[in-house]
């Protein structure tokens, strides 16, 4: 499939993870580790409140997103989704997004593990191997994320990579008004810095698709 969506030879490999685009055939086990549980029920780490639907809606809004970010996809918007392997299991998801690339050259990250992999380090890995990938493959400048003002294990991660606190915002979370911390990384940020308290990802796949991420799109 490589062939006409290079995006699916992308990988990034760690000392314990591998992450890679999901094809059709990993959505079972990355839908498998969403119902195995990513937290507790009566908390909400994400902005959009999708983990709360009953299970059938959930599974089926998962593959909708997933699809989708394939079939919207442009280098000037495109929301990259790696699902995260350890051992070949599927334990959760990392994304990069990024709205006017070729101009802006800024990013964002959002993700996910199931209960079972949280507390190992491994938010922490799938983040700086998404950010290496921004910062020295696809020539970013700033890198940014958020979290809610509860969400500790997102904080920490964010905080333990080397992102900056550079602001506060607030959504309505189940209705409720809540607090979000905001966070920035600049190319400066990761090269004088954070890049050397990182251990390097193996990036394979990457040349071929590089014109999908900041190509100038075509003119009529």
């Amino acid at each position: 499939m490589g062939s006409f969506w290079p995006l699916f030879d992308l990988r990034l490999e760690t000392s314990r993870l591998a992450l890679r685009p999901p094809t059709d055939a990993d959505f079972p086990a990355l839908l498998a580790a969403i119902d195995a549980g990513i937290h507790d029920p009566t908390e909400m780490p994400f902005s959009v409140p999708w983990t709360d639907a009953a299970p059938d809606a959930r599974r089926r809004a998962a593959a909708q997103h997933w699809w989708r970010n394939r079939a919207m996809w442009s280098a000037d918007e495109w929301h990259l989704t790696m699902a995260v392997f350890r051992d070949d299991e599927a334990i959760g998801v990392q994304e990069l997004c990024a709205v006017g690339y070729p101009a802006l050259r800024e990013v964002r990250t959002g993700s996910w593990l199931t209960r079972a992999a949280q507390g190992q380090g491994y938010g922490k890995e799938m983040r700086a191997a998404v950010l290496q990938l921004a910062f020295e493959g696809l020539d970013a400048e700033v890198a940014r994320t958020a979290a809610f003002v509860d969400n500790t294990a997102s904080l920490r991660v964010s905080r333990a990579v080397g992102y900056r606190e550079n602001g506060h915002h607030r959504l309505v979370r189940r209705g409720v008004p809540t607090e979000i911390v905001d966070f920035e990384m600049t190319r400066a940020d990761w090269f004088d810095d954070v890049r050397r308290r990182q251990p390097p990802a193996v990036v394979r796949g990457l040349d071929a698709c590089v014109p999908m991420f900041s190509a100038s799109p075509p003119t009529s």
